[in-house]
């Protein structure tokens, strides 16, 4: 599974690290899910990120 966060976050001129307070998520979860060496994760941990981004769910994912 691919995501958009990084595209995202970046839009959103935020950190790895800054996202990863923001959401409650380590930052090692934030890396690998950018770079695709994580690439399942929890619905709980998806909604965190998407909404620390201001977005659903559905907008993290790469069409």
């Amino acid at each position: 599974m691919n995501y958009r966060i990084k595209e995202i976050r970046e839009k959103e001129k935020m950190s790895q690290v800054e996202l990863s307070k923001k959401a409650g998520v380590s930052r090692t979860i934030i890396s690998g899910l950018e770079s695709g060496t994580i690439t399942v994760t929890t619905t709980e941990t998806l909604s965190k990120i998407a909404t620390a981004l201001g977005k659903k769910v559905s907008d993290i994912f790469l069409d």
